[in-house]
Formats: structure tokens, C-alpha cells, sequence
């Protein structure tokens, strides 16, 4: 039986998997042999797929449910991860066609041979999966450090299965009511090479492109399908679209840039995914990435004085602004917006006027302010309070 042990235990450490162990233990056994492990979502038969009456039957068991074994069942052996039962292997009747004279085989310790072999293949792939998340996860956070680039970011992903020569999106979500690594397994399953991490409290992935003339426009598309799925469990953004791999630490720091706004205003969410890609806001958070001084710079010379004024005197004109532009510059419109008699929007208009310089009555002056005003949205987050 130590030899059968030891060849189940070459099966794991050869990569066969519980599978494997399973075919094992039935040549030995002469009939099938099934492996569940129901706590951890895994099984495996020697004869295809496990029933699901069997199944069924250990998931009752582990509850305390099941005292007697099914019908074809001659031994049901305890699979057991410290002092926990998480699942048995059982050892079916054997078939009868082997030669009348062969020893008898005490399926017991078979069993028990299986379930040894079944623990420490969960142990090789805790170990496994383990060094893979430390890989990833070294890889996100040489990204976020700027720490890597041009080829070397492309040579680690391809590593982990991630081929980035297409470019690619990084996501970026604060998962509040859904387990972080269930989310990237979510992530990975439906985006074909996508590389996805749990790190802290977020996850990140980046999302390749595929092949095909229309690959970018598609890529884009899904990855702003799959925020709004992850809206639904907390904050999530992606970045635009990065074609060359050496920028992907941009891509990263500009969709954590996103994740701050959104966190703060869930109404801005909208309006920047509306215009992924190429919208106003989008370019903001580039620039924002590649040159952080001249947005800053932007936002002190159009609307920083308002805002200052704003939080001073507790008055509403920045919000007069905003619906003023989005009103059409209709100052009965803006007035019903605001709730507020248009010779007080006036009044708010002219002192925007003063604070500023501009004159949200001409047009150049206006798309100054509006750059203006989306400009603080995004750098709101780092601003002092």
C-alpha cells in the first residue's frame, strides 16, 4: 500500500490531479473511484464526471446529514484539511471480471491512500496558485511604481498568459459585496488573456486587446460593459485604450485616477464612460497622467477662484455655472434648474465674471470655464479641503 501511496503521490507532484489519483486508486480497486470535495468546489471520477447523486450524497454527509452509503457504494473514506472533513472518496463495487485468484484488496486503505494523495494535491495548488498571485501581483505593483516598462512589461505578462502586443485597458474596482478573487476568476473567465489580481481591498486587471480590424473599438466596448457589471458590488473605472504595452503604468495610474472621481461623484461616472476614449474628461485624465502640473495650472486659472469663494462665503457659484452651460446658456432655463429668481443667476454670473476674468456670456471664455470646471472635478480628490 506505501507503494500505491507514493505512486498517487508522483500523480500529484506530476501534475495528473485529483483525476489522476482517481484512476489510481480504481486499477487497484477494480471498480470506479470518485473524489468530492465539495468545500472546495472540486471533483473527479475515474469513469468521466461525478454524479450528481453523489455528489449530493458527500455535501449531506459533511452536514451531518448522511449515515448509511448509497446503492454502489462500498467504502466512503473522509477526506480531511487539518481537523476538517471537506470531502471523501468513494470506492465503488468492483465489476467482478478480474481473474478468480487475484489477492483481495482491502478498498479501505485504497481510499485512504486517495484521500492522503487528495489533500496534498489541494496543498500543491494552494502552494501553486500562491506563487502565481505573488508573480501578478509583482507585476501590478512594479506598474504602479513605474517601477517597469517598454518590453519588460510585455515579457512578464506574455508569462503569465497575458499577450499585450495589441495593447490593452486596465480596470481598476473597490469590490464591497463580492469576494476580490471570485471577481478576478469572473474577470478571466470571460476576458480570454486577461490578467486580473486581487491586491488590498481592489482589484486590477488588464484587459489585452485580440486580433481583428475592429479589436480596439470592441475591447474598449466590453471593458466598459464590464464596470457597470462591477459597479453593482462597489466603485469600478477603466482606462482608455494604451496601444503600446511600455504604458501601461500610465494606463494603470490614470483608471486609480478615475476610481478616485467616481468614488467621490457616482454622477460623474456617466458622463465620463459616455465619453470614453476620446471624450473631454478622458483626455483630462491623460493629461492628468502625463503632465499633472499643467491641469493643476489649468484649473487655477479658470475656476480655482470661484471654488475658493464658493467654500468661503458658502455661496452656489460654481453649481450656477455648471447648469448654466448645461442649460445652454438659457438663463430662464438655468434659473428653473437652480430654483432661483435669472436676476440672481445674473448677479452669480457677473461675480463668476469678477473672480475669474472670463465672462461666461462669450464663447471662448466659456469652453475655458467648462474645461475649467471638469478639470477641478478630477483633481477634487488631491485638493485641500
Amino acid at each position: 500500500m506505501r507503494d500505491l501511496q507514493a505512486t498517487m503521490l508522483g500523480a500529484v507532484l506530476g501534475g495528473e490531479g485529483l483525476e489522476g489519483v482517481a484512476e489510481l486508486a480504481a486499477l487497484e480497486t477494480g471498480g470506479p473511484v470518485a473524489i468530492v470535495l465539495p468545500a472546495r468546489g472540486l471533483s473527479a471520477s475515474s469513469s468521466g464526471a461525478v454524479p450528481d447523486g453523489l455528489a449530493r450524497y458527500v455535501a449531506s454527509r459533511l452536514e451531518g446529514g448522511e449515515d448509511g452509503l448509497p446503492d454502489g457504494v462500498e467504502v466512503a473514506v473522509p477526506v480531511e484539511a487539518g481537523a476538517d472533513e471537506i470531502g471523501a472518496v468513494l470506492v465503488m463495487t468492483p465489476n467482478g471480471t478480474g481473474p478468480e485468484d487475484a489477492p483481495a484488496i482491502d478498498s479501505e486503505e485504497v481510499g485512504r491512500a486517495a484521500a492522503f494523495a487528495a489533500v496534498a494535491e489541494l496543498a500543491v495548488t494552494e502552494a501553486r496558485d500562491e506563487v502565481q498571485h505573488d508573480v501578478r501581483a509583482s507585476l501590478i505593483e512594479d506598474l504602479r511604481a513605474g517601477k517597469v516598462e517598454g518590453v519588460e512589461v510585455e515579457r512578464r505578462a506574455s508569462r503569465l498568459g497575458c499577450e499585450l502586443r495589441r495593447g490593452a485597458l486596465v480596470l481598476v474596482a473597490e469590490l464591497r459585496s463580492q469576494k476580490p478573487r471570485g471577481a478576478a476568476a469572473l474577470v478571466e473567465s470571460e476576458w480570454p488573456g486577461a490578467l486580473a489580481e486581487p491586491i488590498d481591498d481592489r482589484l486590477f486587471a488588464i484587459l489585452p486587446a485580440g486580433d481583428g480590424d475592429e479589436a480596439v473599438e470592441q475591447a474598449s466596448a466590453r471593458a466598459r460593459t464590464m464596470v457597470l457589471r462591477l459597479r453593482r458590488h462597489g466603485p469600478a473605472a477603466v482606462s482608455s485604450f494604451y496601444p503600446d504595452p511600455g504604458e501601461l503604468h500610465q494606463a494603470l495610474r490614470e483608471a486609480e485616477l478615475v476610481l478616485g472621481v467616481v468614488r467621490r461623484d457616482s454622477r460623474l461616472a456617466d458622463q465620463i464612460d459616455a465619453g470614453a476614449g476620446d471624450g473631454v474628461y478622458r483626455l483630462l485624465f491623460r493629461a492628468l497622467v502625463s503632465d499633472p502640473d499643467e491641469v493643476r495650472s489649468f484649473y487655477e486659472d479658470t475656476v480655482e477662484p470661484v471654488v475658493g469663494y464658493d467654500r468661503q462665503y458658502r455661496s452656489e457659484l460654481l453649481a450656477t455655472l455648471e447648469a448654466y452651460l448645461a442649460q445652454d446658456c438659457n438663463m430662464n432655463a438655468t434659473a428653473r434648474a437652480i430654483f432661483a429668481h435669472r436676476h440672481t443667476v445674473a448677479y452669480r454670473l457677473d461675480r463668476i465674471h469678477e473672480l475669474t476674468g472670463l465672462d461666461p456670456g462669450s464663447s471662448a471664455d466659456r469652453e475655458r470655464l467648462g474645461l475649467g470646471i471638469k478639470a477641478f472635478r478630477i483633481l477634487e480628490p488631491t485638493l485641500p479641503k
